[in-house]
């Protein structure tokens, strides 16, 4: 019923910046939080950022001053602006939402993701 499209990933220089976004469409009632997760080359899932409708955010110490969550309600849409890449910074990038599909039930979603390669 919910489907998580993210874009905006790609090649990037070292230092340089990239801003992701993942559209959410299908049945929602209200996205309760949404928030990004990366997948680096031999490491486990990890959550880089996560924002809440009350604007109350949270971010990875590795990308903190960094990167910059936000979301678009009226859209919903999220985004994540990346600056001063590096290569930690290389990963395969997931959206994840909790979202309100019915006036009774809630879901948790993910994105296929979107790949980001920080190189000179």
């Amino acid at each position: 019923q919910v489907q998580l499209v993210e874009s905006g990933g790609g090649l990037v220089q070292p230092g340089g910046s990239l801003r992701l976004s993942c559209a959410a469409s299908g049945s929602i009632v209200r996205i309760n939080g949404m928030g990004w997760y990366r997948e680096a080359p031999g490491k486990k899932r990890e959550l880089v950022a996560r924002i809440r409708s009350g604007e109350s955010t949270d971010y990875a110490d590795s990308v903190k001053g960094r990167f910059t969550i936000s979301l678009d309600k009226a859209k919903n849409t999220m985004y994540l602006q990346m600056n001063s890449r590096n290569s930690e910074d290389t990963a395969v990038y997931y959206c994840n939402a909790d979202i309100r599909v019915h006036i009774a039930d809630r879901g948790e979603f993910w994105g296929l993701g979107t790949r980001v390669t920080v190189s000179s």
